[in-house]
């Protein structure tokens, strides 16, 4: 495993950012740094939500929440399939977190504020949850539109059709898009429609986490690296495209 506080890495092969027009962001653990605790306090929400469902104690509900991750990607996958959950009342509970952990980040701010183009949020979360996030982080007014898990049918990342969905719903063209984004593995199919890919991992091991979530793998579905989003943003994408705009402007 590539420890993530070494995690500043772009292939050869990479896809630059000068023809980008759509900037995609996922949220959780994406757009906020693992200490903000936000996802910590989902993740037991979830666990006191199995809980209360199926009449279990903690440790057991626990396991049963992991299996359930393991098997069906996301918690509410397994519980819309094992039981027909009301998928609301799901987000509702698991959403239901104190903000006060969440901090204002002005440099992310600027950042996102900066890029030429449209920003959108891509969530296997809900819109409230998203908007919120967002909010508190001062950050929500620079993104044109979330869609959540409600948009995609509860069909979360990384399913292709998801993704598909995003791209159709927005008119997205993916050769001139890019996807931050947490989880490898959600990267590999906007890879594959050809969208420009960002891992983003934390600086310091989570412990709230598990170790494929927050590994820097280097693998050709991932174009760039990074353990601090604000600075790549502002480092590696911003320079690029002030340059490309500038030699358009001459042009």
């Amino acid at each position: 495993m590539h420890h993530p506080e070494k995690a500043q890495f772009t292939t050869p092969a990479a896809r630059g950012f000068s023809d980008v027009d759509t900037w995609v962001f996922d949220l959780d653990n994406t757009l906020y740094p693992s200490d903000a605790q936000v996802w910590p306090q989902v993740d037991e929400r979830i666990t006191l939500y199995v809980m209360r469902l199926y009449g279990l104690d903690g440790i057991s509900a626990r396991a049963l929440q992991k299996y359930f991750y393991h098997r069906y990607g996301t918690t509410l996958t397994a519980l819309l399939t094992e039981d027909g959950v009301d998928p609301h009342d799901f987000l509702d509970f698991a959403h239901d977190i104190d903000h006060s952990t969440i901090k204002l980040d002005q440099n992310l701010g600027d950042a996102i504020e900066r890029l030429p183009g449209r920003k959108l949020i891509l969530t296997n979360g809900s819109r409230r949850h998203a908007e919120n996030v967002a909010a508190k982080l001062g950050i929500l007014d620079h993104f044109e539109d979330v869609f959540d898990i409600a948009a995609a049918n509860f069909v979360p990342k990384p399913e292709r059709s998801t993704y598909e969905r995003f791209l159709e719903a927005h008119g997205v063209e993916p050769t001139r898009a890019v996807l931050f984004e947490d989880i490898a593995r959600n990267l590999a199919v906007p890879h594959d429609l050809g969208m420009a890919t960002v891992l983003v991992v934390p600086k310091i091991v989570d412990p709230y986490r598990e170790a494929f979530e927050q590994e820097a793998v280097r693998e050709p579905h991932i174009d760039h690296i990074t353990d601090d989003l604000a600075a790549f943003l502002s480092a590696c994408v911003l320079p690029e495209v002030t340059r490309t705009s500038l030699r358009a402007d001459r042009a």
